[in-house]
């Protein structure tokens, strides 16, 4: 029998709204499944549950890195691990919430432990690219990976640089470390997503949402960041949709209008990967809305909810 619940789904479908709701009703503590939401002070632009919310429902891998620091997807599955077991010796019934699906495969099928970044060879790495430029550092990839090559494509630097990195380190693969032994879950999920069918009526909540987020001090919120850490717009956690967006607005390399209008496109673009992501998982189920009703008709749901 499954022994922990999973609710993913596209950006702003309501997975947060639905994990609330089921707590009314049974015991349950929540892990976080959203990569932006491990960072400290990064908390309007992550829609990261308030303290108030914390404090009702217990949360976990919230708030365990500043800003500064990396977070990989198999540091999140060791944690991950831990959690689920420190839940399930309270009695309580863990259930995952958050759309990084790239967290999500790494629990359904583990992930093998990569070397750690390194300063120097990620720089000369990127100095190699600004004389040669990034289809020269692809067709360099391809000589030593070709199927990460076949994979990564060459305008995405930040991969690219991390599959030249890791051989340059190592002398092994990307490939290599994920054909390699891994770290993932011992433990049956059941994964439900909730996936809209109007993706209209998605556009129109994501619009409305980073709308609320600069009401709510998104800006500030980054100028407070950039003030806190040592932070430059490479890091994972500036990388993060709206944060990237407001960086650029506050470097004076676009406008207020302007930020805003990217912010909105980039989450669009973010729920359609997530979507494209969640039509390659088997066996997930699927709910056409963030409805409780809908939850528990699933076959399992309710004996996962009431075995915790």
């Amino acid at each position: 029998m499954p022994e922990a619940l999973v609710i993913t789904g596209p950006t702003a479908s309501g997975k947060s709204a639905l994990a609330y709701r089921l707590a009314e009703q049974f015991d349950i503590e929540v892990i976080n499944l959203d990569s932006a939401q491990v960072y400290r002070d990064l908390d309007i632009g992550t829609a990261k549950p308030s303290r108030q919310q914390q404090l009702k429902v217990p949360h976990h891998l919230i708030d365990i890195r500043e800003p500064s620091q990396p977070y990989t997807a198999f540091e999140f599955c060791k944690d991950a691990r831990a959690a689920l077991v420190k839940i399930q010796g309270s009695g309580r019934t863990p259930v995952f919430v958050g759309g990084t699906m790239l967290y999500l495969k790494a629990l359904r099928e583990g992930i093998a432990e990569m070397p750690a970044a390194d300063p120097d060879v990620r720089a000369e790495i990127l100095r190699q690219a600004e004389l040669k430029g990034w289809p020269e550092m692809h067709e360099r990839l391809k000589r030593v990976d070709p199927v990460a090559a076949a994979r990564i494509k060459s305008t995405d630097r930040q991969r690219l640089q991390r599959a030249l990195e890791v051989h340059e380190l190592t002398g092994k693969t990307l490939s290599d470390f994920h054909a390699m032994g891994h770290q993932g879950l011992s433990s049956d999920l059941l994964e439900v997503a909730i996936v809209p069918t109007d993706r209209s009526e998605l556009h129109q909540k994501i619009a409305q949402r980073f709308n609320d987020m600069l009401e709510m001090g998104l800006v500030e919120e980054v100028e407070r960041l950039r003030q806190s850490y040592r932070l430059e717009p490479s890091l994972p956690s500036m990388k993060a949709v709206g944060y990237r967006q407001v960086w650029q607005y506050l470097e004076g390399e676009i406008d207020h209008a302007t930020m805003r209008d990217k912010a909105i496109i980039a989450t669009r673009q973010l729920a359609k990967r997530q979507y494209t992501w969640l039509r390659s998982f088997a066996k997930i189920k699927i709910l056409s809305q963030s409805s409780l009703d809908q939850l528990l008709k699933i076959e399992g749901v309710d004996t996962i909810l009431r075995s915790g």
